[in-house]
């Protein structure tokens, strides 16, 4: 059986998310504006496949929501550009840290992100 792999994804949201979810505003002191509202998260599954999760409000198993509301209510679409130069990765505590370390990486371009 071939072993899990864990990858990062980046789904562009509507900018509509930072003047409507304080939230997102409160972890974005630095956000000018220019360029787009993001979140970044990772995941075993395809980033289209999981995409698709978050924008169907999917629910594992036990009845678990495993989609952000963020995605649900503002994603647009996937931005395969900021990620597809990061290798898939064999543990879900690497893909954590990826996942901080490219939201970081992101926020300090100028963009406004959003990671678990």
């Amino acid at each position: 059986m071939p072993k899990t792999q864990y990858q990062v994804y980046v789904i562009e949201l509507s900018k509509r998310v930072f003047t409507e979810s304080a939230k997102f505003r409160k972890a974005n002191p630095q956000f000018n504006g220019v360029l787009q509202c993001l979140y970044v998260g990772m995941s075993s599954k395809p980033p289209k496949t999981r995409f698709e999760q978050h924008k169907t409000g999917y629910r594992n198993q036990k009845g678990h929501n495993l989609a952000s509301p963020l995605v649900q209510n503002y994603g647009m679409y996937l931005r395969p550009s900021l990620y597809n130069h990061i290798a898939p990765v064999a543990t879900r505590s690497a893909a954590l840290r990826l996942e901080e370390s490219l939201a970081l990486s992101l926020r300090r371009q100028g963009y406004a992100v959003w990671y678990n």
